[in-house]
C-alpha cells in the first residue's frame, strides 16, 4: 500500500462574484425568452460586454500528505483553508487541478454538517457512519463511545434541529473521531464548544494522529496547531505561501512581514526621530529562530531583542537597557547588560548588541517596549515606546494557557506530592512521591 494519503496537483477553485441571481421561471416564460433571445442579441450587437469579476479561492495549490502525519493550516479568513477541505470532501468540484485522496475521509468542516435536523442524535450517529461507509455492526461496537464522549446522553432521542451549537458540535467531533476515518478533516469549528471540551477534543485528535491516521487540522489557535503537527502549511489569498516545520510558519504568519504591515516595522520607532549625537541607536528589533523582525510572537517563544549601537570610536562603558509595558503603562520586565554582569563597550561606528530570552514569559496582550542607550552613566539616547503583541503559545508544553486577564507574567514551575503522614509511620516522617 501507497503512504501517500493525500497528493493535490495544481488546484485552483474559481467563484463568479456579483452577478445576480435569476428568479425561477414559469414555462411560458422560458418559452417567451427563447424567442425574443435573437432581438436582445441584435440590439446589444457591437456593445462591449462587461467583463465577469471573479475569485480565486484557490490557485495553483500543490502538496502530498503521507498516512499517519498531522497537518496544520493555517492563513487569515478568506485564505482559502475551507474551501481547501470541501474539495477533500468532495463536497465541491475544483474548477482546475486534481485532488487524489487514498482512504475513507472523515470530515468536521462546519457545525453539523451531515446532520439531518428532523433525525434524533441516536439516528444521525448512524446516518453519518452509513456516510462513511461503516456497517452498522462497526457503530454498534463504538455506540457507547461516541455518545460518552459527546456527552448528550439525556437527548440522544431528541430531534437535532433542537440541539444548541454546541450540542451538535459535540455530537458531530464524537461522530468523527470514533468511527474510524483513515482521513480526518477538520476545519475551525472546536471554537463553538467550551474550553473543557476544546481541550478533550485536541486530546483526541493526538490520540488519532497516534494511531496513524492521518490528520487536517484548520485552526487560527496556535497553541494547538503547535502541540498537534510537526509540519504546517500557509495559505494566503488562495495560495499555498509556505510548507514546512510547524513552528516556523506559524512564525512567518505571526511575522509583520508576511502582512507586509510596514507602517509598524520595529526601526521605525528610531528611524524617523532626531538623533542626540554620534552615539546613537541606529536601529531595533525582535528576531525569533525562524523569523527577523517580528512585532506578533507567541509567549514561551526564544527570542532576541538586536539592538544597532552607532558610535564614535572612543570605548567607552556602555549600558543598553529596556523595558516592557502594558497598555495602562505599568512596567512588567526590565533587562539591562550590567544585570546580567556583561560589560559592553562602544565601538567605532555600528555595532550590534544581542538580549537573548528564552521562553518568553508573557501572557497574550498587547505592550510597549522602551529602549535607553547610556554611555559612562550618562543618558545618550532612548526610543520612543514601541507597540508588539504576544498570542498565546506553548509556555508550559502542555497546550494550556493564560492570557493577560489572569497573569501579568508567566513563569514555569516542578510539581510533586509529599507524604506528610503515613499510617503506621513515626510521627514527623516525610516521604517523597515525586512524579
Amino acid at each position: 500500500m501507497s503512504d501517500l494519503a493525500i497528493r493535490v496537483e495544481n488546484l485552483g477553485k474559481r467563484y463568479r462574484i456579483g452577478g445576480r441571481q435569476e428568479r425561477y421561471k414559469r414555462f411560458t416564460e422560458t418559452v417567451m425568452d427563447t424567442f425574443a433571445a435573437p432581438i436582445r442579441r441584435l440590439r446589444n450587437l457591437g456593445k462591449p460586454t462587461p467583463p465577469e469579476e471573479i475569485i480565486w479561492a484557490l490557485k495553483d495549490v500543490s502538496f502530498e500528505v503521507e498516512r499517519g502525519e498531522v497537518l496544520g493550516i493555517i492563513g487569515r479568513n478568506g485564505a482559502g483553508k475551507t474551501t481547501l477541505l470541501k474539495i477533500l470532501s468532495r463536497i465541491t468540484e475544483p474548477t482546475e487541478g486534481r485532488a487524489e485522496i487514498h482512504g475513507r475521509v472523515g470530515s468536521l468542516l462546519e457545525v453539523g454538517t451531515g446532520f439531518h435536523p428532523e433525525l434524533t442524535g441516536r439516528e444521525n450517529i448512524y446516518l453519518n457512519g452509513a456516510i462513511l461507509g461503516m456497517r452498522r455492526a462497526e457503530i454498534d461496537a463504538k455506540f457507547d463511545e461516541i455518545v460518552a464522549f459527546s456527552e448528550i446522553e439525556k437527548f440522544l432521542d431528541t430531534p437535532v434541529k433542537r440541539y444548541s451549537s454546541g450540542m451538535r458540535v459535540r455530537l458531530a467531533f464524537a461522530v468523527a473521531a470514533h468511527l474510524e476515518p483513515e482521513i480526518m478533516l477538520v476545519d475551525e469549528v472546536l471554537a463553538v464548544g467550551d474550553a473543557q471540551f476544546q481541550k478533550k477534543c485536541l486530546g483526541k485528535m493526538g490520540e488519532v494522529a497516534g494511531e496513524g491516521r492521518t490528520v487536517l487540522f484548520v485552526s487560527h489557535n496556535m497553541v494547538a496547531i503547535q502541540k498537534l503537527c510537526n509540519r504546517g502549511v500557509l495559505f494566503e489569498a488562495g495560495r499555498l505561501m509556505q510548507d514546512g516545520q510547524a513552528s516556523k510558519v506559524i512564525s512567518s504568519y505571526l511575522s509583520d512581514d508576511f502582512h507586509a504591515d510596514w507602517s509598524r516595522r520595529a526601526d521605525h520607532l528610531v528611524r524617523f526621530r532626531e538623533p542626540r549625537g554620534i552615539n546613537r541607536i541606529a536601529y531595533f528589533r525582535i528576531d525569533t529562530p525562524f523569523q527577523r523582525d517580528v512585532l506578533t510572537l507567541l509567549s514561551g517563544t526564544d527570542i532576541e531583542l538586536v539592538f544597532g549601537c552607532q558610535g564614535d570610536g572612543m570605548s567607552q562603558d556602555l549600558l543598553v537597557s529596556w523595558v516592557v509595558q502594558d497598555p495602562t503603562g505599568r512596567q512588567l520586565l526590565l533587562q539591562h547588560n550590567r544585570l546580567e554582569g556583561t560589560k559592553l563597550r562602544t565601538t567605532h561606528g555600528l555595532s550590534e548588541v544581542v538580549c537573548r530570552i528564552q521562553h518568553l514569559p508573557l501572557p497574550a496582550s498587547d505592550y510597549r517596549i522602551y529602549v535607553q542607550l547610556w554611555i559612562g552613566g550618562d543618558l545618550v539616547d532612548e526610543t520612543n515606546t514601541e507597540r508588539f503583541s504576544v498570542q498565546a503559545g506553548g509556555f508550559f508544553g502542555t497546550g494550556l494557557t493564560v492570557d493577560a486577564r489572569n497573569a501579568l507574567l508567566l513563569t514555569r514551575a516542578s510539581w510533586f506530592q509529599r507524604v506528610v503522614n503515613t499510617p503506621g509511620a513515626k510521627n514527623g516522617t516525610c516521604q517523597d512521591a515525586s512524579y
